[in-house]
């Protein structure tokens, strides 16, 4: 999730120059190297920057440890109080908890100047770095106590899901507000919610907008099964499998053969043929095999019934004609009227 970027009142890149002109020149390169401050724009690992320099990474990390001390206790730094005041604002603003790519996204739109913004939170003591780990991204805060409620608050949300569900975002929201206590008012509002839970790694939303565990296939989709499945959860009645490819097109810009498609929903246990070419999901309830299948299981729960009644019970499960089930009715060989004029097996 990235927000529209926000104006800032000072230049990063001459902030950090500025910084980096209280070292001595190694130092000053190695600083240039880790964080990317230069033309480079890609960081260097400690051990590639050891490499350059013939020394070993722990010797390099010594180096970037004493460069980022002298310049807190330079003269330089203290003079830029008002900076780190205004970063700290800025992030305060979008919930004092914040996924550490989309930060940097809205207050610059370039990444070398991103990479100067980073260094200057690395820099500010205001500002706390959560490395990432099983459970989130990388992220920052400048509110630790709301920074410890909201991990909970997203562990138990996560726990609290089923392994395939998919709820549409007002409701997960809804839910994550469920475990969220004690939390300033002023952060409880969508902008920020849809933050925070995009800080979660095992929490994460489909391209329809739909949220649930990012394991399952409804978020993670990876073939024609999974986004035709989405779909017709979309469409939320049958379709035609050469609809369902189209839609599939449109919904996720992927490009699904019709009859690569139909082939996919034939092998799928969440799908049942409900019709010519009509699918629906299985966990709607629709009866699987052709319509005689469909009206012997009827008659067998229900014992005899009018054709009416057999009608209408068959269309809840199937798309077909009335016709047709009239005619399956005929067959001597599996059903027979009795002298009320219902039907029963044969």
């Amino acid at each position: 999730m990235v927000t529209s970027t926000q104006s800032i009142s000072f230049e990063p890149k001459l902030v950090a120059k500025h910084f980096l002109s209280a070292l001595p020149k190694r130092a000053q390169d190695v600083i240039t190297k880790r964080y990317g401050l230069g033309t480079a724009t890609k960081k260097m690992t400690l051990e590639a920057i050891g490499e350059t320099y013939g020394i070993t990474r722990e010797r390099v990390r010594q180096i970037e440890n004493f460069a980022l001390m002298t310049i807190r206790k330079s003269d330089a730094f203290k003079k830029e109080v008002a900076i780190f005041d205004e970063l700290e604002q800025h992030m305060t603003s979008q919930g004092g908890l914040v996924p550490e790519h989309d930060f940097l996204a809205s207050v610059a739109s370039d990444k070398s100047t991103q990479n100067n913004i980073h260094f200057l939170l690395v820099l500010g003591e205001l500002f706390v770095k959560h490395k990432e780990d099983e459970d989130f991204s990388h992220r920052w805060s400048v509110d630790p106590a709301t920074a410890t409620k909201v991990h909970d608050s997203l562990r138990k949300l996560y726990a609290s899901l089923g392994d395939d569900e998919l709820l549409e975002e007002s409701k997960m929201i809804e839910r994550f507000l469920n475990h969220l206590k004690d939390v300033s008012e002023s952060y409880k509002n969508e902008e920020v919610l849809r933050r925070w839970l995009s800080i979660s790694k095992k929490i994460g939303k489909n391209q329809l907008g739909e949220w649930g565990p990012t394991a399952s296939p409804n978020i993670s989709a990876r073939g024609v099964r999974d986004y035709a499945f989405l779909v017709l959860r979309r469409h939320g009645s049958p379709m035609h499998f050469t609809e369902v490819a189209k839609a599939i097109g449109t919904h996720f810009d992927k490009r699904a053969h019709v009859a690569t498609t139909h082939n996919e929903l034939i092998k799928d246990k969440r799908f049942v043929l409900v019709g010519r070419g009509l699918y629906a999901l299985t966990e709607w309830g629709y009866s699987t095999g052709v319509v005689r299948d469909v009206v012997t299981e009827i008659l067998k729960k229900s014992g005899p019934l009018t054709k009416e009644d057999i009608v209408e019970k068959v269309l809840r499960e199937r798309y077909v004609k009335p016709n047709t089930i009239l005619v399956n009715l005929q067959n001597p060989k599996y059903f027979k009227k009795v002298k009320d004029g219902r039907y029963t097996l044969a």
